[in-house]
């Protein structure tokens, strides 16, 4: 655990470095923090405390007493059992209350700190809030205390919440004293641009705005509201992350409700302008041949409104009814709508896979939760056996073992995770697969340990490759010997 939180300090250092915040608050964000790494350290540690414990035991030939005794391994792992069995429950129910309620701690807290911290509150590529009325977005922060901006661009709402007002420039400075709640925003070399209001209604299809170069422009925000932040204060819980199961079930039912009827009514929208659904084709499988006293097809007859056509032949032939001139114009509607409905689903596109992903995070997060478990579990089987099989205990082999194992059932859940959340696998395959993987490993090995065999016989591999060779050595001795 404490190896981990080191690595969330690193990960989050770049935003508490330098920015006067309080080591209390930096020790309450990591206190909050701190139960979200619980899904990485809690196999790790039951894999590294289970060959450590039965590796020392086979090392000091205490398993080999139990046996002289009549005592079997299962009877030995008997109590340890009980124990897991009892951890695996506790960890589900921490899965499924702590950790969603430290996220949500530890979210609201890094962004009552962000508000808190202006130079903070703007982040490097996105439009960031700074104020109730400035939205910011800067290319790049740099300077002691990321104070110096680099290519901003501000849009600044007037009265009424309109997006009147854009001011771009090249740097901008971010200057601030500790007795002032007043923030000093220096742009230089910069343009200015707003939308005027029209003195009357004839003028407003002229579009008044007014633009302006400036050198060096100086904006005056009113930090007072911004410095009266409540830290303990909790209002955003939209995350998955920050569910329990049954909050996790009622979301999923929800989202998937609501993706239906949009994914539904976008595709009913799209074959309503395609213009298929107003034309109607009866086909007559039967080919018989033409009666005297059939009407002949006229395209004046023909409505565009309800186009009803009655063909015998393949449907490509509807085109041929109709004059020369009239051909080429349907060819080209028919491309343009083509063209404006393949337009229209590459826009849509993005969107679409954005609620499919959302929809598989609440999913996976949902599994996860009963799959962590599972794993403290699998794992011990995996670690144990391991332990009296390799009969070594200590922090030398049973590290590198653990470890590896380790890495192997954590990039297995990585991989699968990433995979289920675009939507390559089920959500249900990313949150369990790495668990399955490790099950029939815990088999293999628990059944290895009870008989008291090495994980890899070799000996017993050599002599069935051995008798296999006399096997077919005598075999052929045999055929020279009757021809």
């Amino acid at each position: 655990m404490f190896i981990f939180i080191f690595q969330a300090i690193w990960f989050f250092i770049d935003e508490f470095a330098g920015k006067d915040i309080d080591l209390i608050i930096v020790g309450k964000f990591l206190f909050y923090y701190s139960p979200n790494l619980v899904p990485n350290v809690l196999p790790l540690t039951v894999l590294l405390a289970s060959i450590m414990t039965f590796g020392s035991l086979a090392e000091n030939y205490e398993f080999a007493a139990m046996k002289a005794s009549g005592i079997s391994l299962y009877r030995a792992m008997r109590g340890l059992i009980i124990f897991i069995t009892f951890l695996s429950i506790g960890t589900f129910f921490f899965a499924n209350n702590v950790i969603p309620a430290a996220e949500y701690k530890s979210y609201n807290l890094r962004r009552n700190i962000g508000q808190m911290k202006p130079a903070m509150a703007i982040t490097e590529g996105v439009f960031s809030n700074v104020g109730e009325d400035v939205s910011m977005k800067v290319e790049k922060k740099h300077g002691n205390n990321d104070n110096l901006l680099d290519n901003v661009i501000i849009h600044q709402l007037a009265d009424g919440g309109l997006n009147n007002k854009v001011i771009k420039s090249v740097e901008g400075e971010l200057v601030s004293s500790e007795n002032s709640n007043i923030l000093q925003l220096v742009l230089k070399d910069g343009n200015y641009y707003e939308d005027l209001k029209a003195e009357s209604r004839d003028k407003r299809d002229n579009y008044p705005h007014a633009k302006a170069y400036f050198d060096r422009y100086t904006m005056f925000m009113d930090l007072s509201k911004l410095n009266d932040v409540d830290l303990d204060k909790g209002d955003i819980k939209n995350s998955y992350k920050m569910l329990r199961v049954s909050e996790l079930d009622y979301a999923i039912d929800s989202i998937h409700t609501s993706h239906k009827k949009i994914f539904t009514n976008f595709g009913e929208n799209i074959y309503k302008r395609t213009g298929a659904a107003n034309l109607y084709i009866k086909r007559d499988t039967k080919k018989e041949a033409p009666k005297k006293d059939t009407p002949e097809i006229k395209a004046d007859s023909i409505s565009s409104n309800n186009f009803k056509v009655l063909v015998d032949k393949n449907t490509d032939s509807i085109i041929t009814i109709f004059e020369d001139y009239r051909q080429n114009q349907l060819v080209e509607m028919a491309l343009n709508t083509v063209k404006n409905t393949k337009t229209t689903l590459e826009g849509k596109k993005w969107d679409l896979n954005r609620r499919t992903k959302l929809y598989n995070h609440y999913k996976l997060a949902m599994h996860q939760k009963y799959a962590l478990a599972f794993a403290c579990f699998i794992l011990f089987f995996v670690g144990a056996p391991l332990g009296a099989i390799i009969r070594k205990g200590g922090l030398g082999l049973p590290m590198v073992l653990a470890i590896g194992l380790f890495l192997t059932y954590h990039f297995i859940g990585i991989f699968a995770k990433n995979y289920s959340e675009d939507g390559s696998i089920p959500p249900l395959i990313g949150a369990w697969v790495a668990t399955g993987i490790m099950l029939p490993l815990g088999i293999f090995l628990t059944r290895r340990a009870t008989a008291d065999k090495a994980v890899f016989d070799s000996g017993g591999i050599f002599s069935k490759v051995s008798s296999l060779f006399s096997f077919l050595k005598k075999k052929k001795s045999d055929s020279k010997t009757n021809p």
